[in-house]
């Protein structure tokens, strides 16, 4: 069975000329929503719809998109609130050191003693790096920078994080 991706979500139409407002859920937009590119549109209870972006731009925080065949607002107005995604089949492939979010949620992360600390359970972007939730058991979650003096090794294959924390991240041990 085919995995799926998301890459963004529509939320509005925009114009009369058959736009939509997408906010962007992909580190490539150049890619996942240039000329031709194929999407695939998820809506509940309904079988996703195929279709080819026509035009892409970008507009305040929302990149705008029209899709080959739909020239009228009353063509797009049906996809609101529908979630655009690309197979995982047509992944982009990442620089050595680059990692896409779902191979990082879900692997377990050992301390530089290899005690576990938990496993990741989503992924925040702030600003300046990314940073980890790590849930542990029957304790809240830390948050762990994604930086190179933090995160040591990931290991995909054993599904393994190795890091090193700063001093005082677990001090409170609650």
């Amino acid at each position: 069975m085919t995995e799926y991706l998301n890459v963004g979500k529509i939320v509005n139409t925009q114009g009369i000329k058959g736009e939509v407002r997408v906010i962007s859920q992909t580190d490539f937009p150049e890619e996942r929503y240039k000329k031709g590119a194929t999407l695939l549109l998820f809506q509940e209870n309904k079988a996703p719809v195929k279709l080819i972006v026509k035009s892409h731009r970008k507009h305040k925080n929302f990149n705008i998109l029209s899709f080959e065949g739909h020239p009228n607002i009353n063509d797009v107005e049906k996809y609101r609130d529908g979630i655009l995604k690309v197979s995982k089949d047509d992944l982009v492939d990442l620089n050595e050191g680059e990692f896409y979010y779902h191979q990082i949620i879900g692997l377990v992360v050992l301390d530089e003693e290899g005690t576990e600390l938990g496993k990741v359970k989503e992924i925040l972007s702030p600003g300046a790096n990314d940073v980890w939730v790590v849930q542990r058991p029957k304790k809240k979650d830390i948050l762990i920078p994604y930086i190179d003096s933090v995160v040591k090794t990931i290991d995909l294959e054993k599904g393994i994080v190795y890091v090193e924390l700063p001093e005082g991240l677990l001090d409170d041990e609650n």
